[in-house]
């Protein structure tokens, strides 16, 4: 698209553009560490730094133009509010295209069940989704302007912090398949009860046509509850779902096979990745693609070869000398740290491994964020965790809710942050161990996890490899 057409699209005006301006080739971009060379350049003012500001290095860099909220001194379209133009971009490209559009939400469960699903779809056909967890305002019509004339599936992440939030993004990009995974307390900061979760949530089936597909956690009572607030088909998974499981196993590294079946169709599934939780996301992820027209056999197959496709996310490793490390510290809320303490636990007891969990804080849980930190610690005291080191004083809570369960004979490491729990793991943790890393993104544990396995080059070569 030329500028001018970009310009039409969004109900903007074309600024210092010469006559030799090319058109847009290229993806759409905030950050000009990550140029697309032919791409638009979106000027967003944030709280920190003004994107206004680069609008010169990006087309220096490469860029076809700028969309700015004004002129910027290179070929530039200037719109009221650039976001909300991203938007009306992005939904134009849906529209002109025409991808099927599956998206999922939910409080927890959303980028595994969302790389689980891409890697469904693209072997069905050419498919883009949602890198790591672009899910808001940004995110999501970045990830819609990547898709080509050739791009059959749009798989989509959708978050939000508000009532509202997912409405706004369905309107971006109208589903044909949209899920809810769960509705648990992650953000309840924000919402203040579960329910006012639920509300938000469910707006995304609310944005089904008559001829979509629900695809709903039938074990989960707000969730399930969804199906009247759409004509859509309803498509369920979960243990009482449409598509189900049973017979779940874990092997050494905690990872599960389970008998998945639907409509009479039934398959083993070894899945790649740790966790028993994982089960219930690939459940998902194969009831959206059955949705979107692809067979069950490919279904099956896709699921056993999947793998991560973000960082930190129950990162499974074996460093050379036998020591399992499990990297879930992208983010963590009640729900998602008890389920990754569990995949611990299992990794201890089929391995005869010590169990040690590096835990930070959780955030975003508002009044309650005391309360729910100590019940995780009694959580992993309830699973005979061996060793539970928190880390700074937010996480305090944590060891207080382990300390105090009856019969628990663990030990608590408290430290102040990164650095002492770093000290600690340095000198206390060895091959027969399983180390667990996980806390809110803004606690940035990946970095102890990074200590765990730096080990020397010659002690790598020949070793077992890193995922």
């Amino acid at each position: 698209m030329t500028l001018a057409e970009i310009a039409a699209v969004v109900g903007g005006q074309v600024a210092d553009v010469p006559g030799n301006a090319g058109p847009v080739t290229a993806p759409a971009f905030v950050d000009t560490r990550e140029i697309a060379a032919g791409g638009l350049f979106v000027a967003v003012a944030g709280e920190r730094v003004d994107g206004h500001d680069f609008a010169e290095a990006a087309v220096a860099g490469g860029a076809a133009g700028v969309l700015a909220a004004r002129p910027t001194g290179v070929p530039t379209v200037v719109v009221d509010d650039p976001v909300r133009a991203l938007g009306r971009l992005a939904r134009h490209v849906v529209d002109t295209l025409r991808p099927t559009v599956l998206a999922l939400t939910g409080s927890q469960g959303k980028t595994g069940t969302k790389d689980f699903l891409a890697q469904v779809l693209a072997a069905a056909g050419p498919t883009i989704w949602t890198e790591g967890n672009r899910n808001n305002e940004i995110g999501v019509p970045l990830t819609v302007l990547r898709t080509t004339t050739d791009t059959r599936f749009l798989a989509l992440e959708m978050g939000a912090r508000g009532i509202g939030h997912i409405a706004e993004l369905c309107a971006v990009a109208p589903p044909q398949v949209a899920a809810v995974l769960n509705v648990g307390t992650a953000h309840l900061g924000e919402f203040g009860s579960r329910e006012a979760i639920a509300t938000a949530k469910g707006e995304i089936v609310e944005a089904l046509p008559d001829d979509g597909t629900a695809v709903l956690n039938a074990d989960d009572v707000l969730v399930a509850a969804m199906a009247a607030r759409t004509r859509a088909r309803v498509l369920t998974f979960g243990v009482a779902g449409d598509v189900a499981w049973r017979s779940l196993e874990l092997d050494d590294l905690g990872r599960p096979t389970v008998e998945l079946g639907y409509d009479g169709e039934r398959a083993s599934v070894q899945l790649l990745e740790a966790g028993a939780h994982q089960v219930a996301n690939a459940a998902a992820a194969a009831a959206m693609a059955l949705a979107a027209g692809v067979g069950w056999d490919d279904v099956v197959t896709a699921l056993g070869a999947a793998r991560s496709l973000s960082p930190w996310r129950m990162a499974l490793h074996q460093r050379p000398d036998g020591l399992v490390v499990v990297n879930d510290s992208y983010n963590a809320n009640p729900a998602s740290m008890n389920a990754a303490l569990d995949a611990l636990a299992a990794i201890g007891t089929r391995g005869g491994r010590r169990t040690v969990a590096v835990l930070g804080e959780m955030l975003e849980l508002g009044q309650e964020s005391d309360d729910q930190h100590a019940e995780v610690g009694e959580h992993a005291a309830g699973l005979g965790i061996d060793v539970l080191v928190t880390v700074g004083a937010a996480a305090d809570a944590i060891a207080e809710g382990a300390c105090r369960t009856p019969g628990w004979k663990g030990e608590v490491v408290r430290t102040a942050g990164r650095e002492p729990a770093g000290t600690w793991l340095r000198h206390n943790v060895g091959a027969r161990d399983a180390v667990l890393v996980k806390a809110s993104r803004g606690a940035a544990l990946e970095h102890l996890a990074d200590v765990l396995l730096d080990v020397p080059a010659e002690a790598r070569e020949g070793g077992s490899p890193s995922r």
